[in-house]
């Protein structure tokens, strides 16, 4: 073996598209060949004074990596080739198994096995036939139960029964029945006098007022009702300042919800937020007369 064969070998796959026939003991033969050039380096670098400088070395280091890179590339090349061939032969169809090297065989022997069985697979996927589609088949036949327990909506949760005892003691004891104001039955004036106050005697033990007071308190309420009633929008807005606006500022939105158009020279009563501001960057000063 030597790097003229390699390189003829590697020539041949290229214009190649079948696999050209190879010594069962190819890469072996490449390997011994390529351990054995690195063992002559190592002698002519003991040799040389410099094994850095040395022309024997450097030569036998550059035919060491041409022909690791000459291999790689025929086997890169060959890989392909057996690939193809071992899907060929799992399809059924012929494929020529001579040629190949050892490591060739091998893979090409395993390739064929797994192509086969995953194609076995596919089927019976396809077919119903495999576990996990049985398993799956299996899972949608079978009903679906509920095992969670189910009251009975008639019988009363002692729980709860107690709870509700319980909330009515504590609001005064007695049952929402009893609590319950009785009802106005018409009396007769022979069978007795009505126990219950008159209205204005109600009125009076509640301390409501009546007559002309009444009547006031009832204009006050209609008077503050009335939504015809305008107010200023500024009202409570006490922290207000009057400023003179000293150059353009355009439209300002004020924190009282209004918008202003402020130029030069106007005269305009602001928010205290929004004027100071306007002061600090002296585009308005304050006015001590208040419009």
């Amino acid at each position: 073996m030597n790097l003229d064969e390699l390189r003829t070998v590697q020539n041949k796959e290229r214009s190649k598209d079948s696999l050209q026939h190879l010594r069962e003991s190819f890469y072996a033969e490449v390997g011994e060949y390529i351990a054995d050039l690195k063992a002559e380096r190592e002698r002519a670098a003991e040799r040389a004074e410099s094994q850095f400088d040395d022309p024997e070395v450097n030569r036998l280091t550059d035919e060491i990596h041409t022909a690791e890179d000459v291999v790689e590339a025929v086997y890169e090349r060959r890989v392909g080739k057996v690939v193809k061939r071992a899907s060929l032969a799992a399809a059924g169809m012929p494929a020529d198994e001579e040629g190949l090297t050892a490591e060739e065989q091998e893979l090409f022997t395993s390739l064929v096995e797994e192509i086969e069985a995953n194609k076995a697979e596919v089927l019976d996927i396809l077919a119903g036939e495999s576990d996990a589609a049985r398993a799956s088949a299996d899972a949608d036949a079978s009903p679906v139960t509920d095992s969670t327990p189910h009251s009975d909506p008639a019988e009363p949760d002692d729980a709860d029964t107690e709870t509700d005892v319980s909330a009515a003691d504590l609001m005064g004891g007695g049952s929402p029945v009893d609590d319950e104001p009785p009802s106005a039955a018409p009396t007769d004036d022979s069978d007795g006098d009505d126990p219950r106050p008159a209205p204005d005697e109600a009125a009076a033990v509640a301390g409501a007022p009546d007559g002309p007071e009444v009547d006031a308190l009832d204009d006050r309420q209609e008077a503050d009702s009335d939504p015809d009633d305008s107010t200023d929008p500024t009202e409570g807005l006490d922290d207000r300042t009057t400023v003179r606006i000293t150059r353009d500022v355009g439209e300002i939105f004020g924190v009282d919800e209004r918008t202003y158009e402020l130029a030069s020279e106007d005269v305009v009563t602001l928010p205290e937020e929004n004027a100071g501001p306007l002061v600090e960057r002296g585009a308005a000063e304050r006015l001590t007369d208040v419009f």
